[in-house]
């Protein structure tokens, strides 16, 4: 059974149709690379796939006992959010919070679910430090072992290495392809950075509005509309 299943989803914002036709399955372990032009409906995709926007027509299905709630995301970072005066530990401690339910504090179960996303990510030793204070790519390592606190199924990465260097970008990109081969994790990454970003992929999916492609990532960089979006360099 697929993981997560869109069949011919659409958005509508105000009563105009910003996205439509959306139809595709993910499986375990697959990683999809989002890509289209800015204002294509990759974010609005996103937000559908969270919850935080309803389909104004198709069905998005999960399997596998998944759920909104266990959906692990790392959205784009506002300036306000790169302030946050709080720990390391104190931010990815937080990605557990939907797994409290009812129970008003942090178990045993969560605080070594934590710990070992800080394994994963490499940031142990920052544990105490203050996330403010960090480097752009510490940051996302940090939100990235958050949104990993969260599941073991479905990670969402909305532009990740946005702002981040070049050493930093790589070490991120390296870091999502562990996580989906180790843990065998799905992902789900929204990038401009296409050149980058699709090597690491093995389907793609192509926005401007509808669904322009779905499929492996060999085929697609054969279609015209590959090449063409790989030629017009970051879009």
């Amino acid at each position: 059974m697929s993981l997560i299943s869109l069949k011919d989803v659409s958005f509508s914002y105000e009563g105009r149709i910003v996205l439509s036709g959306v139809s595709f399955e993910l499986s375990d372990g697959d990683y999809l690379c989002v890509v289209g032009e800015n204002g294509a409906g990759k974010s609005t995709l996103l937000k559908g796939l969270l919850g935080l926007k309803k389909p104004s027509g198709g069905q998005i299905l999960f399997g596998d006992g998944l759920s909104n709630s266990e959906i692990g995301c790392l959205p784009q970072q506002t300036q306000t959010q790169r302030d946050f005066p709080a720990s390391v530990w104190e931010v990815v401690l937080s990605g557990c919070l939907n797994r409290l339910s009812f129970f008003p504090f942090y178990r045993r179960r969560e605080r070594e679910r934590a710990e070992q996303a800080m394994e994963y990510l490499k940031i142990t030793g920052l544990r105490k430090h203050c996330y403010r204070n960090l480097s752009g790519g510490q940051q996302q390592r940090t939100l990235l072992a958050r949104a990993l606190c969260a599941t073991s199924k479905l990670l969402i990465l909305d532009e990740p290495v946005s702002g981040l260097d070049p050493r930093a970008q790589l070490e991120l990109y390296e870091l999502v392809r562990e996580l989906n081969r180790k843990l065998h994790i799905t992902i789900i990454m929204v990038s401009h950075d296409v050149r980058q970003a699709l090597p690491y992929a093995n389907k793609v999916l192509h926005l401007a509005h509808k669904q322009l492609f779905f499929g492996g990532r060999e085929e697609y960089l054969e279609t015209e509309l590959g090449k063409g979006f790989l030629k017009g360099g970051e879009q």
